[in-house]
């Protein structure tokens, strides 16, 4: 009996220790999986405020941080194909301190091109009556900008050294390259022989001395329900035409024919304000709404 007892007790006691043996790697492991468990998994801290992430966030948040800064490339100096190399108008110019208002064609910069000739009456695309002024231009279309070229005054060099200046009253689409001017015959013939047919020149905004004073034209079919509304004898170009609207005033829309278009009849026959490039205002009233007639002002722009 005795011995019984003694073999059943190291029985049992070999047990507990297989037991044991068995049991004591699964809690190690156990052990190791709670201590790897990353704080990504906890939720991250937001600050109420603005909804992003605080200094505070988890290591996860943080790592999701570009770790560098990327510039993005600069463009070379030379990067323009010989193929499309842009005029000396299509390359950006500075802007002229007292011409915010101006457009493509701005005051202190000198423009190169090539001038043509036609035979021109004054009249054309900017819809001003034929005269004797025979010291004209045809502008490009893409110096034209949308008639905003119209009434210029423009000096033009040739290269050897003989300048004349001209009013801009036409628009010379189709092959005239940007910075090219298609002068009257007699302009041209003024700075070359017309037998060399084009010739190299530069040319700038001016403002000239002796313009006398403007005058306003409502365009034919014109009524207090529709009107078109032109300035004409400028002395610099006309950057924007208003119309009295109540107590302020509407800014009306410029056609590529030069005339300033209130499509609802808003303040056609009151009040016009006229600004030029360098942003002088000048309001001209007692305008009646008579199509096709040219009416003077006692208003002009100042000289520059």
């Amino acid at each position: 009996m005795h011995r019984r007892w003694l073999f059943l007790s190291a029985a049992a006691a070999l047990i507990v220790v297989a037991l044991v043996v068995v049991l004591l790697p699964d809690d190690e492991t156990d052990a190791g999986r709670t201590a790897a468990t990353p704080v990504a998994d906890a939720p991250a801290k937001v600050s109420p405020s603005t909804g992003s992430p605080s200094p505070s966030d988890s290591a996860s948040t943080a790592s999701a941080k570009p770790s560098a800064k990327v510039t993005p490339p600069k463009a070379s100096a030379g990067a323009t194909s010989a193929s499309a190399k842009p005029s000396p108008t299509d390359r950006p110019q500075a802007a002229s301190a007292g011409a915010s208002l101006a457009g493509r064609i701005r005051p202190g910069v000198t423009y190169e091109g090539l001038a043509t000739f036609y035979d021109s009456d004054g009249g054309g695309a900017c819809l001003y009556d034929p005269s004797g002024d025979v010291m004209t231009g045809a502008m490009n279309s893409t110096d034209y900008e949308t008639a905003k070229a119209c009434g210029a005054y423009v000096s033009v060099r040739a290269a050897n050294g003989t300048s004349i200046t001209v009013r801009i009253t036409n628009e010379c689409p189709g092959d005239c390259a940007p910075g090219q001017i298609d002068l009257s015959a007699e302009a041209f013939a003024e700075l070359a022989d017309p037998t060399l047919g084009r010739i190299a020149i530069t040319w700038k905004l001016v403002s000239p001395g002796n313009s006398g004073t403007m005058s306003v034209r409502y365009k034919t079919g014109s009524s207090r329900y529709w009107c078109g509304i032109q300035a004409i004898g400028h002395r610099n170009p006309v950057a924007r035409l208003e119309v009295r609207a109540g107590s302020g005033w509407r800014q009306l829309s410029r056609t590529d024919y030069n005339y300033f278009i209130s499509e609802d009849g808003t303040g056609c026959g009151g009040a016009i304000r006229i600004t030029d490039i360098f942003g002088e205002r000048l309001t001209v009233d007692g305008i009646a709404i008579r199509p096709d007639v040219v009416q003077p002002t006692s208003v002009q722009f100042a000289r520059h």
